[in-house]
């Protein structure tokens, strides 16, 4: 499972009046390193909308373990756990940069959809994307 590291820094916005992160910017910054992930294997969103092929998440589950401040840089370590030609599994892990305190893990599970909203078997409906996704993530 090859993870990828995208390192951003917290911004103002993104805490709440405690001054930690808001707890559903954690989703944000998982959203973060998707986008990055997929760029960095050449399957990136707009590459695989334009197949026809969307995955909007269907699920979603986040364990807080320490809050992130303003100013702090983290690194979301994002990897996929697992895929079937029906839907995708992606882990996070959320860590400080500067001790790698472990702050945030969780998961986001999406489904293989048309344009239209309609379940794809991507495997059957666009093998070409299917290959290349399983040759990348396995």
């Amino acid at each position: 499972m090859d993870t990828i590291d995208t390192t951003v820094s917290v911004r103002y916005a993104e805490t709440d009046q405690m001054g930690v992160v808001y707890y559903a910017n954690y989703l944000v910054f998982f959203e973060v390193g998707r986008n990055v992930y997929f760029n960095s294997i050449g399957s990136s969103y707009v590459d695989m909308e334009r197949e026809g092929v969307y995955f909007p998440v269907i699920e979603s589950h986040c364990v807080y373990r320490h809050p992130a401040r303003y100013g702090d840089n983290i690194v979301i370590k994002t990897a996929v756990a697992g895929m079937k030609p029906t839907r995708v599994k992606i882990v996070y892990e959320i860590l400080r940069s500067k001790d790698n305190l472990l702050l945030a893990q969780g998961y986001t599970e999406h489904a293989f959809m048309s344009k239209e909203g309609r379940p794809l078997n991507i495997s059957k409906t666009h093998p070409h994307v299917w290959e290349k996704l399983k040759k990348v993530v396995s």
